[in-house]
């Protein structure tokens, strides 16, 4: 049997091709995708979510594997440029297609058909379920374009399951999807798809809810949206919901805006027909007091529990909420001011919905249609009537954005406030008294549209509040590289910089640094990397910077100028020649970094500079590397201290042993942990899918980790990418004692929030 064929069967006997929502929670991501992932993290917890299971993710690449095609695909993408619309959507087409001809393996539509005969634990034949994607690259923390894989409601019997199920699938590759895996670097084939299949619920009311208010960032309300009908309708920004906000304190309704809504989605037989609505039916208040209190209460508690503002979507059938999935919200952070308005500065063409807020000006673009997003120029001011991810291009070229139809929680509001653009939506006759090249002024904070170009004057009468800088004891650190970023970083309520990366740097010098050696340039090397060091200990003026040593690989070096001459061709660089090895082995770059430090040290009298030494195996090689720094004239004292990277399992196991070496803190590094610990590689499709800091025995190791360095009085960090990723590890962390969290410079704000409230939650437990 080939190695190919033995992985699968191992592999898909490890991953189950479907799972129950309550055998799953949040941890489950790359098994379930996020939404997945949130459907049985909610459903353990207690929350009214409608019964289902999860067609995994490993199903999806096994289906992938059997039937042979993810070659045809990758060909068809190689020649696809994604900026080119025509090009793209070819491609996607053909991917698509490819995919929809192939069929289902048995061995999972089998357990498919079996799990949808037993929904709710009972036999229901042919149940009315609804099918949704779940991208294990969707609903993360710091981004959302919600809706780029597709949702199926109504679906009726086992063989239009199948069908759905495949559909989803084919999704992963629309033109939407495609564009946005390219722009934001993700690889096609690490991204799976989940496809979580639920009791359909017939919704007489639906909509969304945030725990904040997402325009202004107000954290003392809750902001409703609501419809008659099935939710697809407020989602897709196809009507003008009704808004409700409530004061999280008291649960008193403060605001109730009706809208008067013209159609609305219902099931009819088998079908989702658009049902039109006179005014009077329209026109009704959505909701009760009752049912938005009790929405409310739901919010404030789906928050509690993901210690984060949520998103969440809602729907009520026979007089009972449900709520059909959330995600955290990925906006947070100024709280705008809405209070003043500028009527009297110029003519006011419109008043719509404030959606996402600034002020801009430029002329208008109307657009009919997503085939026409070729028209929007940087700079215009997208008209239309609702966006859907199909405009995402056009949107991050625009100026601003108005749409004739949606609320606070459409397409166009949520990705407007993602990329920070001005929005109004459910802008009345927009397109009717909006003219192709007329210059208009939207504020977004207020709804408001303005002849002429006025942006000046409403941006100096608009001013926004700063973020509310949260004291807490555990110190937020960043993780930095670029020298030109360092200012811009450091004005943010950051207590310093907590990875310090060397690799970067001596990238951007461009040569391999034996290359400066042999050529008797060592002191060209040691001032530019002195430079760079002396920009960021300046920018962050007093507070710790850890600067990180070298870890390049022997492949990652190669690629330096010069690199081949110096670099062996490994089998496995990420276990071969790097780190505190290379350091003792040969010396000489080693020192020429210490010495670059010296001189930021010593004569640029910047003592803010502290050394990390990464990838470290047994402490006799930390004590060699300690010897070479001492050697060097950099001796251990409060102003100089010396970090270890705990990035290696023997760094957990043994720590102590490590910490009599003599340390001043350890940092965790959670990405190179986890591939080690699960044997996985983030980077390698076939196995990434193992790939989880909150596997349990990852999460053990960051456990003992934290622990022992408090108990020894040694300082503990964490450095990799899952505090940024997951809240609910922030508060475990915090729980264990850590001494600082550092992240990338996205998640400051995000991860500062978070340890305030695991802080305040650990304070009222005592």
């Amino acid at each position: 049997m080939r190695d190919r064929e033995i992985f699968r069967i191992l592999y898909s006997m490890k991953k189950p091709f479907v799972v129950w929502f309550k055998d799953v929670d949040k941890e489950d991501v790359p098994l379930v995708g996020g939404k997945g992932a949130n459907l049985g993290e909610m459903t353990k917890a207690g929350f009214p979510v409608p019964p289902g299971f999860i067609i995994t993710s490993a199903a999806y690449f096994h289906f992938l594997d059997v039937t042979g095609i993810k070659s045809d695909i990758d060909a068809l993408l190689s020649k696809c440029s994604v900026n080119n619309q025509n090009q793209l959507q070819e491609t996607s087409d053909k991917i698509r297609h490819l995919l929809m001809r192939q069929t289902i393996p048995e061995e999972i539509s089998d357990e498919v058909i079996r799990a949808y005969f037993h929904m709710d634990h009972t036999v229901m034949k042919h149940a009315i379920v609804a099918v949704r994607s779940s991208a294990t690259a969707e609903d993360l923390p710091d981004a959302s374009f919600a809706g780029q894989q597709e949702t199926y409601l109504n679906v009726y019997g086992e063989a239009e399951l199948v069908q759905k199920v495949r559909a989803c699938w084919a999704s992963l590759f629309t033109p939407r999807a495609i564009f946005y895996r390219a722009t934001n670097k993700y690889d096609h084939f690490k991204v799976g798809i989940a496809v979580p299949v639920q009791k359909m619920i017939q919704s007489e009311k639906s909509g969304i809810l945030f725990s904040l208010d997402p325009v202004t960032n107000d954290k003392e309300k809750v902001t409703i949206e609501a419809i008659f009908g099935l939710g697809e309708m407020i989602v897709q920004g196809k009507v003008t919901p009704d808004h409700y906000e409530v004061d999280k304190k008291n649960l008193e309704i403060t605001n109730k805006v009706v809208r008067i809504q013209e159609k609305m989605m219902v099931k009819k037989h088998l079908e989702n027909r658009i049902v039109s609505l006179n005014q009077k039916e329209g026109g009704k208040i959505k909701l009760t007091d009752p049912e938005i209190k009790k929405l409310s209460q739901l919010g404030i508690q789906l928050e509690k529990h993901y210690f984060f503002p949520q998103d969440a979507e809602w729907a009520i059938e026979n007089n009972r909420v449900y709520i059909v999935q959330t995600r955290p919200v990925t906006t947070t952070g100024k709280k705008a001011d809405t209070k003043q308005s500028a009527h009297l500065l110029a003519e006011l063409l419109i008043k719509g919905d404030p959606a996402s807020p600034g002020v801009a000006a430029g002329p208008v673009k109307i657009l009919k249609s997503a085939k026409e997003i070729q028209k929007i120029m940087p700079g215009d001011v997208l008209v239309t009537e609702q966006t859907n991810p199909d405009y995402v291009p056009a949107m991050k070229k625009a100026g601003a954005i108005v749409t004739e139809r949606g609320g606070r929680t459409s397409h166009a509001a949520i990705v407007s406030r993602e990329l920070g653009i001005p929005a109004v939506v459910g802008a009345p006759k927009a397109l009717t008294i909006l003219k192709d090249r007329d210059v208009i002024t939207v504020n977004g904070a207020t709804g408001e549209i303005f002849k002429g170009s006025i942006a000046s004057k409403l941006s100096s009468t608009h001013p926004n509040e700063e973020k509310k800088i949260l004291k807490t004891a555990t110190r937020v650190y960043v993780n930095l590289a670029e020298p030109e970023r360092a200012e811009t970083i450091a004005k943010l309520a950051v207590d310093g910089v907590g990875l310090l990366r060397a690799e970067f740097m001596i990238a951007g010098i461009g040569v391999h640094p034996k290359k400066f050696i042999k050529d008797k340039r060592q002191t060209v090397f040691i001032n530019e990397l002195a430079q760079k060091l002396e920009t960021f200990c300046r920018a962050f003026d007093g507070r710790p910077v850890i600067y990180r040593a070298t870890d390049f690989k022997t492949n990652e070096y190669r690629n330096l100028k010069g690199g081949r001459e110096f670099e062996p061709e490994e089998p496995n660089p990420m276990l071969g020649f790097r780190g505190a090895a290379r350091y003792i082995a040969d010396p000489e770059v080693f020192t020429m970094e210490l010495e670059a430090i010296k001189k930021v040290r010593n004569k640029m009298n910047l003592k803010n500079l502290h050394i990390m030494i990464p990838f470290v195996r047994t402490p006799k090689e930390l004590q060699g590397v300690k010897d070479i720094i001492s050697k060097n004239g950099l001796l251990r004292s409060s102003t100089f201290q010396l970090y270890l990277m705990v990035e290696i399992p023997s760094n957990v196991i043994h720590l102590d042993a490590f910490i009599d070496v003599g340390i001043d803190g350890i940092s965790i590094g959670s990405n190179d942990l986890t591939m080690l610990l699960l044997g996985t590689d983030r980077d390698n499709s076939e196995v990434a899918h193992d790939f989880s800091e909150m596997d349990p025995t990852v999460l053990w190791a960051i456990e003992k980790a934290v622990k022992t360095a408090v108990s020894r009085r040694v300082k503990a960090s964490i450095c990799g990418q899952a505090p940024s990723d997951y809240p609910e590890l922030v508060d475990k962390l915090v729980s264990w004692g850590i001494t600082s969290i550092s992240v990338n410079p996205d998640a400051i704000y995000r991860v500062r929030q978070t340890i305030h409230e695991a802080e305040k939650k650990r304070i009222k437990m005592k």
